[in-house]
Formats: structure tokens, sequence, C-alpha cells
């Protein structure tokens, strides 16, 4: 598919309207990227991967239970969503994953293994960057991971494979598919709202639309269970967060989760959609910081 710029994207971004944005920014090999480390100095790293619509803004409320229990936090915008650079480049596995490992390396966080965690489309980048920098991690923790729907004849992702027609749907009915996906994402409706007006408002700027298609034409959202069950042959302590009333990854591919990733704990977050580091952070927090903790702990001892 080529480069556009939809109709709607009113905005460039660019180092002086950077200025005025929320959070730093970074030169990586591929492009700018939107960052924000925050927390204890002395706490231990999570580093974030989000799904394939938000901006680093989305993990603020897991964000703030994080400090507030001693861990220290690294949230990104992908490539192509926050006020990351909108890349002319393929937008897959490869790129997301080179982002966060460039990420990492340039803000010096590389001389002790970080707690990884991952959302939906950013449990599939976690996973191929736990494959590909196993030493780096010290946890893995997967939330309503995409990837194991089975493959469909006449599955959006099949039909975007043909760059006339994914240019097509992109430039004509983009925003109107955008804010249909962001609907199905979150039970609570003020949040929903909240949530639907902080990725719009980011994707007004020039080549948004085009970064989302460009994903879902290169990266794979279904027939996955290779990449789970490579990733929980790794080693890697692992933590499978669920939503139970997810309309977009649902709970009945939670037992194909854990029989794939074999994870040293799981959770089902009651009365919880798609979105549970947005919706319910402090339930997420929960399970998180005991067992980064735990596993801290064996390191230290």
């Amino acid at each position: 598919m080529k480069y556009f710029v939809a109709s709607v994207e009113d905005r460039k971004l660019t180092a002086d309207s950077r200025k005025a944005l929320r959070g730093s920014f970074i030169e990586l090999s591929d492009g700018v990227t939107h960052y924000e480390l925050t927390g204890p100095e002395d706490g231990e790293v999570v580093l974030m991967a989000g799904g394939l619509t938000i901006p680093l803004f989305y993990w603020d409320g897991l964000v703030s239970e994080l400090h507030a229990r001693g861990l220290r936090t690294l949230t990104c915008s992908a490539y192509g969503r926050g006020y990351s650079d909108r890349v002319q480049a393929r937008y897959d596995e490869t790129l997301f994953t080179r982002q966060l490992a460039e990420l990492t390396d340039r803000l010096g966080l590389t001389a002790r293994p970080l707690h990884l965690v991952g959302t939906s489309m950013g449990a599939l980048v976690s996973m191929t960057y736990a494959a590909q920098y196993r030493s780096s991690l010290s946890t893995l923790t997967i939330v309503g991971p995409a990837g194991l729907a089975k493959p469909q004849l006449t599955s959006p992702h099949r039909l975007l494979r043909n760059d006339w027609l994914a240019d097509l749907i992109a430039r004509r009915r983009g925003r109107q598919i955008l804010q249909g996906h962001l609907g199905h994402n979150v039970r609570d409706p003020e949040l929903g709202g909240k949530l639907t007006e902080m990725v719009l408002d980011a994707f007004r700027f020039e080549g948004s639309l085009y970064a989302v298609f460009d994903t879902l034409q290169h990266l794979p959202f279904t027939g996955r269970d290779d990449l789970f069950r490579r990733t929980g042959a790794l080693g890697i302590p692992t933590l499978l967060l669920w939503g139970d009333e997810d309309d977009v990854t649902p709970l009945t591919q939670f037992d194909t989760a854990r029989a794939l990733l074999k994870p040293q704990k799981h959770h089902v977050i009651n009365k919880c959609g798609h979105m549970a580091p947005y919706e319910r952070p402090r339930d997420v927090a929960d399970q998180l910081v005991p067992f980064v903790s735990a596993r801290t702990e064996r390191l230290d001892s």
C-alpha cells in the first residue's frame, strides 16, 4: 500500500510541533520515538508494548499504580501512533521489536533485565522481542493477546493483502473503521469515550491511518499459535491476564493461550473488556507487582 495522508489528518509532527507536546523524544534508526521513562529511579523497569492504535497515554493509570508500588516504567508510542514518527516503512513485528530494542539500549536500560508487558498486538511484539532478546527479560506479562483466532477466508486481514483494495478501504473508510474498532475495546462508556478521544486526537497527524492499515497488511493477527508455543518454550517467567468480557480477543482463547505459553501465573479480571491496563489498572497492578517482585527477590538472593 502506498503512503497517503487522509483528509482528516491536519497536523504534522515536526521538531517544532513536538515542543508543545507531552513526553520525551529520541531519534532511532527508523525515526523519532515518543516515550516516557518515569517513576522511582531505583525501581525495577517495566517496559510496555501497546496495541494497534494506542498512544503511550493509554498506560497512565497503570503507570501511576506501578510508581506507587516502587516500580519504574518505560512507555512509548509505536511508530505511527501517539507522537512517534509516521515512518514510510513496513509496519510489522520486526519494526516494532527493533524500536523497543533500540529505545532500551539508547536509554541505558540493558544492564539489568527488564519486565516486559504486552497487550493485544503488543503481546505479539513482546513475544517476538522475547525470542530475540531472551537474556534481557526478567519477566513477561501478556494481556488479552491477539493472534489466537483462526484465519478466515473473508477476514479483513486477508482482504487487505491486496494493495489496491487496502488503499481504497483505508482512504475511504479508515477513520470509520477505526472508530468502530475502538468502540469494542472498553466496557465502561465513559472510559470508552475518553479512549476514542485520546486515539483520534493523535490520529490527526499525517500518516496515521496509513500506519494502521499497513500494520494490518503486514502483521498477522490470526493463526499465531507457533509464536505462543515458541514463547512458552523460552522459559521466561510469564504472567497471563485476560478480561472476562473481552470482545476483541475473547476469553474462549484463554485456555489455548495457557496451554501454549505455559505461564507461571494466570488470572481473569472480572467485569473487564479488552483493554485491562486501561480499564482496570489497579487490578492489573495487583497481579503484576507481586509477580515482578517475586522474580526480583529470587535474582537478588
